[in-house]
């Protein structure tokens, strides 16, 4: 238990880090701009209850506006995500009881069933920060395209970050 709240502590400062001093200087093509800080959202365990991982998300989200100087659009946007991250995972996971691990990750949930979870995750993200970002319709194809590689681009990175990741405790073939 302890172990796990440290490596979910130093994973949150990893990707915020990562975040702060990579991600939000590489923006590829002006249009898409990794979000992969929220892999940290994506990995917390599903038993973590609603109000703790809402707190979680928001401290996450200031954390992140606090270095990329976003005036409170990733808090937002980062509670919200937290609060519809088990809705998502429910729609192609359906009981959690089956869980082998409470980490939702390639591993726990297979390959097929994480890649949906994740990209559906990454693009609701995507939509709610580019929306509240625009705050308008003025150009939805550019707002399209721009929630369109971002999700993807983070999809991605996210992805292999997680392949890289395992914990020691489980069987290496």
């Amino acid at each position: 238990m302890i172990r796990t709240i440290i490596e979910f502590i130093l994973l949150f400062i990893i990707m915020v880090a990562l975040q702060a001093v990579v991600f939000n200087h590489l923006v590829l093509w002006g249009v898409a701009m990794p979000v992969v800080f929220i892999y940290w959202l994506v990995r917390l365990p599903v038993n973590t209850g609603t109000n703790l991982s809402l707190t979680l998300a928001f401290l996450l989200g200031l954390a992140i506006d606090i270095c990329s100087d976003t005036q409170g659009m990733n808090a937002l946007c980062c509670t919200i995500a937290a609060a519809i991250r088990l809705p998502i995972l429910r729609l192609y996971f359906p009981r959690e009881e089956d869980l082998t691990d409470p980490e939702p990750s390639i591993r726990s949930l297979g390959s097929g069933i994480f890649m949906k979870y994740l990209l559906t995750f990454t693009t609701v993200y995507c939509i709610l920060y580019f929306m509240v970002e625009a705050f308008t319709f003025f150009n939805p194809l550019q707002l399209l395209l721009r929630i369109l590689c971002s999700s993807i681009i983070s999809f991605m990175i996210i992805l292999a970050i997680d392949s890289l990741t395992h914990s020691s405790h489980e069987k290496r073939l």
